[in-house]
């Protein structure tokens, strides 16, 4: 047996995974909850806690499954600042936290166009750009200590094996950082003097070293483990298939994020006030891709179960016309600046038809965003969606496209981290969606999208 131990990152919870290479599958998972501490200049990650859990998971996975090499996901949106000594020079900032807001109209006056990076402009610190610029500027004699720059999974990278270094799919994400078309940094980051600072820009499938030794001595993992270089989760879940699937297709990578990425997609102007953006992938090209926060929206709404619903509840869903119009949460996706209402009393639904509403309405914006970006062909859905069948169904009749998802892997990112390991047996796993969509669901998709359009004329008008 082949084994890679993951270590995969996502906003809401962490996880460490041991992936059988030769079958391409977990065989063993540890978690936590990825928690923000409030204390401090800021919101910001709890850095510690989570190592202590990666270092005990390896070593507990690793005694049972023996690691020969490890991989690193994370969620992006988030940079690491270091001093000389490679600590910490200011707390790695929760992107949700509204600081970076106070400088904005500051920031909109440097940050590059949309037309060069591909990156939409989006609020709180979801641009890595605002981040490092409010850091400089609320916190300068800390920002004055910064020697090197790192994308999150790469923070990572460097404590498991000492080496700086930056990552492509993770400088392409939103960040603002990154010039996709060229392959380059954007005028962003020299215009601000933070050039020098940027460890070198690794590809995700690079070896970045081996496993620090006293880290070796610790978890019991062999000396000389190679460290791969990283990769940003959304992309991860696209590895997979865009090493085993012909274009066009698209993948949706779900989890606290929605995020949509179209291989080949329609060449179509991208609408950078409707979360559309351009990824890189971890080849290097640019893929057109879009946004929200459907994770979050589902735990809001539903907590964190699912509810056992029946074909005939669904029916009933799609037949009365219960709607949840965007947006949950606000400010961000295709309709930021929408409020979401209910078109019915939402205290009349039972728990089983809120559930198929909710799931209705996420499918529908997903499909939303798939349209934005010029989607074509095949849809994967990868993460806590995949075992979602009213949402699958739904997505299939929005969109009239075949909809594939693996109902029994809900951990994409982490098996297409493990992709980047050489030799891994790659495959995806995906079935397609079985039987037959009612009409009544294409009608409902019709109904909910008029009823959008119209909800959100009427919010932007005075």
């Amino acid at each position: 047996m082949r084994v890679v131990g993951v270590i995969d990152i996502g906003k809401t919870n962490a996880k460490v995974a041991a992936v059988d290479l030769d079958r391409f599958e977990e065989i063993a998972v540890r978690k936590t909850a990825n928690a923000v501490l409030t204390d401090g200049p800021y919101p910001h990650f709890d850095v510690e806690r989570l190592w202590a859990f990666l270092l005990e998971s390896l070593a507990a996975l690793h005694a049972e499954h023996a690691f020969e090499a490890i991989s690193i996901t994370t969620h992006g949106a988030t940079a690491v600042v270091l001093d000389a000594s490679g600590n910490l020079a200011l707390p790695v900032l929760d992107y949700e936290h509204a600081g970076p807001d106070s400088l904005a109209a500051e920031y909109d006056e440097v940050r590059p166009p949309f037309s060069e990076t591909g990156s939409a402009r989006l609020p709180m610190g979801l641009n890595v750009g605002a981040q490092l610029h409010w850091q400089q500027k609320t916190f300068p004699d800390a920002f004055d200590r910064v020697a090197s720059i790192l994308t999150y999974a790469q923070y990572w990278t460097y404590r498991l094996t000492g080496t700086l270094c930056n990552e492509l799919t993770s400088l392409g994400c939103h960040t603002d950082l990154w010039n996709p078309r060229a392959g380059a940094f954007s005028t962003l980051v020299e215009r601000q003097g933070w050039a020098p600072l940027f460890a070198p820009v690794l590809k995700a499938s690079d070896i970045a070293g081996a496993l620090r030794p006293e880290l070796c001595a610790a978890t019991g993992i062999a000396s000389g483990t190679p460290v791969y270089c990283g990769i940003h989760d959304s992309n991860a879940s696209l590895l997979p298939h865009l090493l085993t699937r012909a274009a066009p297709f698209s993948v949706v990578s779900t989890g606290t994020w929605v995020v949509m990425l179209a291989v080949g997609a329609e060449a179509k102007a991208l609408d950078e006030h409707r979360d559309t953006l351009v990824n890189v992938n971890a080849l290097g090209d640019p893929v057109p891709s879009a946004r929200f926060m459907g994770g979050r929206a589902f735990q809001l709404l539903l907590g964190e179960g699912a509810v056992p619903v029946s074909p005939e509840t669904e029916e009933a869903v799609a037949t009365t016309g219960h709607m949840l119009l965007p947006s949950i949460p606000e400010g961000s996706g295709p309709f930021p600046a929408a409020k979401a209402i209910w078109t019915t009393d939402e205290e009349e639904l039972d728990p089983a038809e809120r559930f198929v509403v909710v799931s209705f309405h996420l499918a529908l914006m997903t499909a939303t965003c798939l349209d934005l970006i010029g989607a074509r062909g095949d849809i994967v859905v990868e993460g806590p969606f995949a075992s979602n069948g009213t949402y699958l169904r739904m997505l299939a009749a929005a969109t009239g496209r075949p909809v594939f998802a693996d109902p029994n892997n809900i951990t994409g990112t982490s098996l297409g981290a493990a992709c980047l390991v050489k030799g891994s047996a790659v495959r995806s796993g995906v079935t397609p969606l079985a039987g037959e969509i009612k009409k009544s669901f294409a009608a409902y998709a019709q109904a909910w999208q008029k009823a959008t359009q119209d909800h959100v004329g009427k919010e932007k008008r005075p």
